[in-house]
């Protein structure tokens, strides 16, 4: 394992899982390691909270569990989790980080596109996603569906990890318009929905959850409260030896939040790994009052970092709903 600073490949998190500084009660799956990320995937409980909370510093996130759960569900069986509640889960991978190495969490790509807030908490740290150098015991999840209630069980894979050694340095920056050029451009969802069984794939009917949308004159009202999906207006491309975050909210562009899912692979939208002309697909989230967007308006910003050495593996490599993406939905519901 190399000792420049950066974000780890997925060769390096195969070797942390190999030495022991990653562990599971379960066997790691075959695909749970992404060319620059590792999924977490839920245990056996998880508790219906009344508050979010962040742990003090030198206290254990299950202490806090305590003051504030109302009840406890068994997620062996699988169990729904309401939207508009709050939820703490426990996470199947523990971690024994050696000195130098940290991590950041965001959630997964399916995750943020149907509206689930999730976060990541750890034994005293007063930081939600973010994991302190050298880190070792268990992890938590905080989830909240925002507008649909969701069914999830033990096993299931709602955020990702990203592990880095020392402070990567800042590469660039890049601006991110969106599209809202003729025909569809987004869909909006409809509230009192059904349930989205987080672990099928191509099994909703997507009229059932979304509504699309047709801008007028190159603009689209935002109403507040709402929930949008939208494409970037340029190519996304992430190079094979860097890794990019999308920043989710920025004031200077507007009254909004842009993109849960917050990590790109490297490869993404690289014709290298066949995904040439891929889009940045943009969960959207107004917030006090109506915003109007205009077509290429600038919504959000990635922030590019470098990898401490190739991946083995690219993105899309094994396959992946979203490499060459456009517009588009979860990987849960079937085409439009």
């Amino acid at each position: 394992m190399t000792d420049a600073p950066g974000i780890l490949p997925c060769q390096a998190i195969d070797t942390l899982i190999e030495r022991g500084a990653i562990t599971a009660p379960t066997a790691f799956e075959a695909d749970q390691a992404q060319p620059a990320s590792l999924d977490l995937r839920l245990g056996e409980r998880v508790w219906r909270v009344r508050a979010s909370f962040l742990p003090r510093i030198g206290c254990a996130v299950s202490d806090r569990i305590a003051d504030v759960a109302m009840h406890q569900l068994d997620l062996t069986a699988g169990a729904v989790l309401e939207r508009g509640c709050v939820y703490i889960a426990e996470i199947q991978e523990r971690l024994a980080l050696p000195p130098a190495i940290s991590a950041r969490a965001n959630p997964k790509s399916s995750t943020g596109r149907v509206d689930v807030f999730v976060r990541l908490l750890t034994n005293g740290q007063p930081a939600f996603d973010d994991v302190a150098a050298g880190y070792a015991g268990p992890m938590f999840l905080e989830i909240a569906p925002q507008t649909f209630s969701i069914l999830v069980r033990t096993g299931t894979r709602l955020n990702q990890l990203r592990l880095k050694r020392g402070a990567p340095p800042l590469l660039g920056v890049k601006s991110v318009g969106v599209d809202l050029a003729d025909g569809i451009c987004g869909y909006r969802a409809r509230r009192h929905a059904g349930v989205v069984d987080m672990d099928f794939e191509d099994s909703h009917d997507p009229r059932d959850f979304w509504e699309p949308l047709i801008p007028r004159r190159g603009e689209l009202l935002l109403d507040p409260g709402e929930f949008y999906i939208l494409a970037s207006k340029d190519r996304v491309e992430i190079p094979v030896l860097e890794a990019a975050e999308m920043t989710p909210i920025d004031p200077s562009v507007g009254e909004f939040r842009v993109h849960y899912a917050g990590f790109f692979d490297p490869g993404f939208g690289t014709a290298e790994a066949g995904g040439e002309g891929s889009r940045g697909v943009l969960e959207v989230r107004s917030h006090e009052t109506p915003f109007l967007l205009e077509d290429g308006q600038t919504v959000a910003r990635l922030v590019f970092e470098p990898l401490t050495q190739r991946p083995d593996r690219l993105y899309g490599a094994g396959g992946s709903h979203y490499q060459r993406q456009g517009l588009r939905l979860s990987k849960h519901f079937r085409a439009w």
